[in-house]
């Protein structure tokens, strides 16, 4: 009774929003008061998903996940796409558009979208399981609709897009310079500086609008691969619909939170990482950043009507598919059961939206535990003040005199390696780089700046004197004053700016080069100030020292406060083997001013359920090996009604007196 009664407490603030919602008491509810919840297609089914199998899973979250607030069932890519021989995820002309170069669903697999219905039926039935209904889409217009050169439509007029006395199509406004570059036969920016782009744009979202979307997840648009001009249109157009639509942004390799300051009021959430698999690596890899966004004071800033969150991606947990898969769900997730608490226990304290990514219809007991536990849920939706605590030490439980180490301290490790990457141009560390010539025809393109050791030899690109032969009028006026970068002296390979596949998380975004061609991805500008800009994305390159084969490692805190005055330490163990994590509460106190850790009288362990009894304000955890435990720690003034199942850890709480 007491667990239920917690449950019921604990979402309370979340089911009277919804009902506010769905009673449409205000034009503009607050979007995501909280870190949105619910589930999507995408690491289960890839792109393969059915309309059948979508509304099984919509059906099951409805019965087993909409009371733990989990509310949004999200179609993720190429809903569009048929699914035939030779289709794959950047296969060209297998799409379904419109008369107006808009996607429309696949009627094979979606067959309730025929007669030009869309999402609707679709969405009616989501919305009566009490569910929100959601769909991923691209950046700007589709390769197809460019090469049909469809009209435009003009939706305050329900005809062709007239301006200037002539008719305007999808060749007009498609910026073929400018393709995504992880799926270039698919999707390319539109120039959104013409009425036509902004017309096309528009009657794509009002679409959406009308089909009963609550969610959009927009592609190809965010990180290297940023188009903030059409992050704002959306924005703005989604800012005046009469139906609220969450706005979501993905992927977001190489986002920092420099960048995400400048989108981040445009939004409601947006990825910081690349995707996140089932690897130990995808885990370990969302540490630093997580961090650092959550020391920057990203975490629920303002947003889209109401606020905005860090996405750590997608929980892929439970029954599974593989990336970039033509097939649907078959194998178990790869993390094991201490990998898995980690990943959910960073999601939380970080306050990560959740996603749970599994099959529905295979969902097991041990993973429906993990993804609707009451604290979990309670630290995701209702802390503040979370953050990394740096104040704990390690050491190895199986040594008599163990050497103790700090999160602060740094691996060494002897191997490094040089590699470009793409930062805001605001930012400092965008500005390092300098021209030299090497004879009449050819400059090197040199970073000088922020070298981690001397000992390191300078990081060199080139470029031609003699610019590359301008075959269209159009491309010598884009770039003007741009350049090729070369990776060698004499090679016809260019620097390119955006990676040409979906990165995972523990991927570092190299510099890539492929052979020279007229894209706005291969085209750079090195400015006075030092820093070299890119035409696709308009952010700068920088280089970073990497260590080259590093094995994430070592130990890692979190720490926040609960609504009823808990205090919640997460601890990590990122080493292969099991560690002793110490830690004094008093350190508590240095990070979160005004806590009396003096008067914590109860601790329990979430993950565990065990009690720890605190002496003298020390407390040493063996954890097991990529493990996490997660305290909660409270006094007598504070509500002790924090209740959480058992799960075996592979840990001990042990006091030190």
């Amino acid at each position: 009774m007491k667990i239920f009664l917690f449950a019921i407490f604990s979402l309370f603030p979340l089911l009277l929003l919804n009902r506010i919602e769905s009673k449409g008491l205000h034009k503009h509810p607050t979007h995501a008061v909280t870190p949105p919840r619910g589930w999507n297609s995408y690491d289960s089914f890839c792109w393969t998903i059915s309309e059948e199998e979508f509304l099984q899973n919509a059906e099951l979250v409805s019965k087993r996940l909409r009371a733990h607030g989990y509310e949004y069932v999200v179609v993720d890519y190429l809903w569009y796409r048929r699914k035939v021989p030779g289709a794959y995820t950047d296969s060209s002309g297998f799409d379904v558009i419109d008369e107006w170069g808009r996607m429309v669903p696949d009627p094979d697999r979606w067959p309730s979208s025929k007669g030009g219905k869309g999402f609707t039926e679709v969405a009616k039935k989501v919305h009566s399981m009490g569910l929100k209904f959601g769909i991923h889409v691209m950046r700007g217009i589709s390769t197809q609709a460019v090469n049909a050169n469809t009209p435009i439509l003009d939706t305050s007029k329900g005809a062709a897009y007239i301006e200037g006395g002539r008719k305007w199509t999808a060749r007009d406004i498609g910026m073929t310079e400018r393709k995504c570059v992880w799926m270039p036969h698919g999707f390319m920016s539109v120039n959104t500086k013409l009425g036509a782009g902004k017309a096309f744009l528009r009657s794509l979202y009002e679409q959406y609008a009308e089909w009963g979307v609550d969610f959009v997840k927009n592609d190809c648009v965010f990180g290297d691969d940023l188009d903030i001009e059409e992050i704002s249109y959306v924005s703005e157009v989604l800012s005046k619909l009469s139906r609220p639509i969450l706005y979501s942004l993905s992927p977001g390799t190489s986002v920092t939170p420099a960048m995400a300051k400048e989108i981040s009021g445009l939004v409601n959430m947006y990825r910081i990482t690349g995707d996140d698999w089932d690897t130990w690596g995808d885990v370990a890899a969302h540490f630093d950043v997580t961090r650092d966004f959550a020391a920057a004071k990203m975490i629920g800033s303002s947003g889209l009507s109401g606020k905005s969150w860090p996405d750590s991606d997608m929980l892929p947990l439970g029954w599974l598919t593989d990336p970039g898969s033509n097939e649907g769900p078959h194998r178990k997730c790869n993390l094991n059961i201490n990998e898995q608490q980690t990943q959910i226990t960073l999601w939380a304290m970080a306050k990560s939206p959740l996603m749970f990514g599994g099959d529905m219809r295979k969902l097991d007991d041990v993973t429906y535990n993990l993804i609707t536990n009451p604290t979990f849920l309670e630290i995701n939706a209702f802390s503040s003040n979370n953050q990394e605590f740096p104040f704990i030490t390690g050491s190895h439980p199986s040594k008599s005199n163990p050497s103790f180490h700090s999160t602060q301290k740094k691996n060494i490790r002897n191997s490094h390696t040089s590699s470009l990457a793409l930062v805001s141009c605001k930012e400092i560390k965008a500005k390092g780089w300098l021209v030299e010539s090497v004879d009449q025809d050819l400059d090197q393109v040199c970073w000088k700046d922020n070298f981690e050791t001397n000992e390191a030899a300078p990081f060199c690109i080139y470029k031609r004197k003699s610019q590359v032969t301008l075959g269209e009028e159009l491309y010598a006026t884009q770039y003007d004053g741009k350049s090729h970068l070369l990776e060698t002296t004499d090679a016809a390979f260019c620097i390119d700016a955006s990676p040409r596949q979906r990165l995972t998380s523990k991927e570092f975004r190299r510099g890539s080069s492929s052979p020279c061609k007229r894209d706005a991805n291969q085209m750079w500008e090195l400015n006075m100030n030092g820093t070299l800009a890119n035409s696709y994305s308009g952010l700068c390159a920088t280089v970073k020292t990497v260590e080259a084969n590093a094995v994430p490692g070592g130990i890692r805190s979190w720490v926040a406060t609960g609504r009823r005055g808990e205090i919640y330490l997460a601890v990590f163990n990122l080493n292969q083997g099991k560690t002793t994590i110490t830690t004094d509460l008093s350190n508590i106190a240095k990070v979160l001013p005004g806590i009396k850790t003096g008067d914590v009288s109860k601790c329990r362990e979430a993950w565990s359920s065990q009690d720890c009894h605190i002496n003298r304000g020390s407390i040493s955890m063996d954890v097991g090996a990529h493990g996490a435990a997660l305290l909660v720690l409270t006094n007598n003034s504070a509500s002790s009604n924090v209740v959480s199942f058992s799960f075996s850890s592979g840990y001990r709480v042990q006091i030190n007196g």
